[in-house]
């Protein structure tokens, strides 16, 4: 029987965009605020007292700026992909996003803005990268250096859910979350 795969998925820092109120989707440029590096370093600690033996990131600037925390932490060396990049809002990004709540149509997994991504193409997005992790299995404890929806995504394939039935509740920026997965 094969030994399930540990990951252990951390969401960067608060960003200036997170900061302002704007939807980032997958803006690349954002950096991460003073609070978001003290928030990636508090991850970072309580990520190396768990061992990681690979650390993979977003090629997002706010997720890399994260994984650098983690890097410095673990002594691993951190990759990047775009397979963990947050979902993507297209035209949206960049609007403060209180006012996307009557635009965008938050019930219907295939509702994507025009040039972004709909929950069901994240969910698959992800869902094929972590198919990879575990045909490869190129560590047992994979950390994963990523965004709020992403997380949701994984954590949503891990229990053998469909798009429809992401998480409700995004991990709060900085935090680890532990999934163990047997896809």
């Amino acid at each position: 029987m094969a030994k399930l795969l540990s990951l252990l998925l951390v969401r960067h820092g608060q960003s200036e965009w997170n900061a302002a109120g704007l939807m980032q989707g997958q803006t690349a440029h954002v950096p991460l605020t003073e609070l978001g590096h003290a928030q990636a370093a508090r991850a970072a600690s309580e990520l190396a007292s768990l061992r990681p033996e690979l650390l993979v990131s977003s090629d997002l600037r706010r997720a890399v700026q994260t994984a650098e925390h983690c890097a410095r932490a673990t002594g691993l060396p951190s990759t990047t992909t775009p397979a963990l990049r947050e979902q993507g809002y297209g035209v949206l990004e960049g609007r403060p996003s209180r006012e996307l709540w009557d635009v965008v149509d938050w019930t219907d997994p295939h509702w994507a803005a025009e040039g972004g991504e709909s929950l069901a193409e994240l969910h698959g997005r992800v869902g094929a990268f972590l198919e990879h992790l575990c045909a490869e299995r190129p560590a047992e404890v994979i950390a994963l250096v990523t965004h709020g929806d992403t997380i949701r995504a994984a954590q949503a394939v891990a229990a053998g859910l469909g798009p429809d039935a992401l998480p409700a509740v995004t991990p709060p920026n900085g935090s680890v979350t532990r999934l163990e997965l047997d896809l």
